[in-house]
Order: C-alpha cells, then structure tokens, then sequence
C-alpha cells in the first residue's frame, strides 16, 4: 500500500513504443485490463498523453484497442495538433490512431494558429489527413473581420475555405449577408451566396468636403465685385456714370471757350 500511495502522489509517467510511434503518458494514477480482444489503459488525475502528433491532457484519459489503438479523454480536454497546429478544447474527445481522426464534442473550441481561424461548436469532427473539419450545432467561425454562423460548416485547412449551411450568415464588418449555403474563401475573402440569398452593405465612402476657403470667404467681395457693385448701386440711385461726367466735363470747356472768344472780339 506505501508503494501504491507513493506512485499516486508523485504520478505516473510511463514510455512505450508502438510499431515505431513513441508514446507518452502520465496521471496521479493508472488501472488496466488485458483480454485476449482487448487492452485498456485508464489514466486517472491530471491525464496526459503524448504521441507523434497529438498532445492530449484531461481529466480522464483511456486507451483502447490493439497498439492503443482508441484514445478517449473526458473532463477538461485540451491539446494539440502537432502537424497541423491545430489547438482545441473541449468537454469529452474520442481519438482513432487509425484513421487520424479526432472526435471532440461538448463547447468545442478548435483554433487555426496558423490561419488565426477561431471555430466554436457542439460537435467538430477533424481529419488530420486531409486536414478537413466538420462542425456542427451552433457554429461561431472566426477570421479577420469574418463572423460566420451556421448549423453545419465544412472548414478546409489547406485550401482555406469555409462552406457554411443552415441559417448560415457571414458579417464581415458592418456588412451582413444570410443564405442558404454559403461558400467564403478565408484567404481572398470573395464570398458565394446560394438559396434564399439576403443581406445588407453599408457604403463606408466619406462625403465630399466643401472647400473651407470657399466657404470662409463666402460673404467677402473682390475689390473688382466692389468697384462693380458701386456703380450698380450709382445708377440704381440716379448718379451719373463715368462717361457722362467726361461728356459734361468736355461740354463745359467748349462753352468756356466760345465765351473767351466772344470777350476778346
């Protein structure tokens, strides 16, 4: 009983080689079973598991199947893709060293580092061949100024694109668009709209400015506007004009003279 004691407060930290794959586990502590058709592996208290490519911590973690075949984590999953950098979290994850699929369900949050992709749902089903997810139940996908909701999304990796079903709606900014299904390249941001196709764009250009010199100087006149609004305002009240004045002015001299000449005579 000391030793087992011991082993559960120092934890367990074991080291196998499968077929090649190394594989690393640890937890406060451990029980198995082996049958004929069957061995597993129970990691009990701060679980983790290591293998090539994935890193997996929980609660709870079991292995299963033929060479540890079946990896199953409950309670406080969290991991990692170590090909693919592909982060998660999540309530319960079934993991088949297989087919390289990973089953994660219960508040799934599985994030792109590489692509800065966020994705949350209830259920993600992720290939890690083919780098391919499937989300389902209340999807959030987010990506740049992307907000994507829907019922059932397909996100593929390496191409980088998202296809989007039921009730499926894309914000992007102060944009909106719903449809059917809809297809949104993350790395172009061109985006396809299918079936019962609605939206609503907000037109981001700025009015044109006034010109603050103009408008300033709105109410002042030009020396030309000046002289010309004088004379306006000289004939509107009855005055002469500049070419009346030199007419009168000439008229006078022609009466002086004709009068000095009369003198002299």
């Amino acid at each position: 009983m000391k030793k087992i004691s011991l082993l559960v407060l120092l934890g367990l930290v074991f080291s196998v080689n499968l077929f090649g794959e190394k594989i690393i586990f640890s937890a406060a502590s451990m029980s198995g079973q082996t049958t004929d058709k069957n061995t597993t592996t129970k990691l009990i208290g701060n679980a983790f598991i290591q293998t090539e490519k994935m890193e997996i911590s929980a609660d709870e973690i079991e292995l299963s199947g033929d060479d540890y075949r079946n990896i199953k984590a409950k309670g406080n999953v969290k991991g990692k893709n170590l090909e693919s950098k592909m982060d998660f979290v999540c309530d319960e994850l079934d993991f088949d060293r297989t087919t390289d699929i990973a089953i994660l369900q219960g508040n799934v949050n599985l994030t792109d580092v590489e692509n800065d992709v966020k994705a949350n749902a209830q259920y993600i089903e992720y290939n890690q061949k083919t780098e391919v997810a499937i989300l389902q139940i209340q999807i959030n996908l987010v990506q740049k100024d992307n907000v994507c909701t829907g019922s059932y999304a397909i996100y593929k990796k390496k191409e980088k694109l998202l296809d989007l079903m039921g009730n499926a709606q894309v914000k992007q900014g102060s944009d909106t668009f719903r449809a059917q299904q809809i297809y949104l390249n993350l790395d172009t941001q061109d985006i396809t709209l299918t079936g019962n196709v609605k939206g609503s764009v907000t037109d981001t250009k700025e009015p044109a400015k006034k010109d603050e010199t103009s408008v300033e100087n709105a109410g002042e006149k030009t020396p030309e506007q000046t002289e010309e609004q004088k004379l306006i305002s000289s004939e509107e009240n009855g005055e002469v004009k500049s070419e009346d004045k030199e007419a009168e002015v000439k008229t006078q001299i022609q009466v002086e003279k004709k009068t000095g000449d009369k003198k002299d005579e």
